[in-house]
């Protein structure tokens, strides 16, 4: 049987006397695309932040490939192959797209702390630079400042420079918040194209994005996971439903969805 991705075992978070997240249990396969979905407030953030290093959990473990990585910091966690976007956006708006991708390459391909100067000499960093611009639909938009691009060309930088740090374990926090339908198809395209064949795994309230995007999907209510399965189990899980999905659903089917 092979290691899970990730799996976190018993996992809780307070704060103070507030239980945040109460005893998770989950396993994620390598090469799974795993959704995790709930009511707002439901703790899906938090747990994001524990599995990626910005929490420490107050008990039990996550482990990255069978290696407990509980309390460590965030950046040794990347290092280990892991990497995360958030809700808000999280790039360097001044600097341009190419260089974006650029500083998301520097770590990975041994450079270190290498001044800049040394960097533009490097020819194949800058193609791979280009190449994960080209995947993301944004070589054109490559020597403008980042701040400069819609939304979701943002949002599509953002989970390039995610992938670019070179992680096998990919988290994506909500990224198709805010946008247009069209916005979300072109993004939702994207992630699937950039994450074939690593793990994946995403909070999303976009129960389409959920449905097309997810092999497997865990809901979220109150710290606890209610379940756990293939996207079509979970949607006629009579429990989900009078959870979360039902108002999701009917709120989609009254929009035209």
């Amino acid at each position: 049987m092979s290691v899970p991705a990730v799996q976190l075992d018993n996992l809780q978070k307070s704060f103070g006397k507030a239980e945040i997240i109460r005893g998770v249990n989950l396993s994620v396969a390598k090469g799974e695309r795993h959704a995790v979905i709930g009511p707002n407030g439901a703790g899906k953030s938090t747990l994001f932040n524990l599995i990626s290093g910005r929490f420490a959990p107050t008990s039990g473990a996550v482990r990255l490939h069978g290696e407990d990585i509980s309390g460590m910091e965030p950046f040794n966690i990347n290092r280990r192959g892991l990497s995360r976007s958030f809700q808000i956006t999280n790039i360097f708006p001044k600097m341009t797209v190419f260089e974006n991708v650029r500083c998301a390459l520097l770590w990975p391909e041994g450079y270190r702390y290498n001044w800049w100067s040394m960097v533009n000499k490097q020819r194949h960093l800058t193609e791979d630079a280009d190449a994960i611009l080209d995947s993301i639909n944004l070589l054109h938009r490559r020597d403008i400042p980042a701040g400069l691009l819609s939304y979701s060309e943002q949002r599509a930088l953002e989970i390039g420079i995610t992938v670019g740090g070179g992680a096998d374990v990919i988290m994506l926090d909500e990224p198709t918040a805010g946008m247009s339908r069209s916005e979300t198809d072109y993004i939702v395209e994207l992630i699937g194209k950039v994450t074939e064949g690593k793990t994946l795994m995403m909070v999303e309230h976009d129960m389409p994005v959920v449905f097309g995007l997810a092999d497997r999907i865990s809901v979220l209510v109150y710290g606890e996971i209610v379940a756990t399965g293939e996207p079509e189990a979970v949607r006629a899980d009579p429990k989900v439903q009078e959870a979360y999905l039902g108002a999701a659903l009917e709120a989609e089917e009254a929009a035209g969805h």
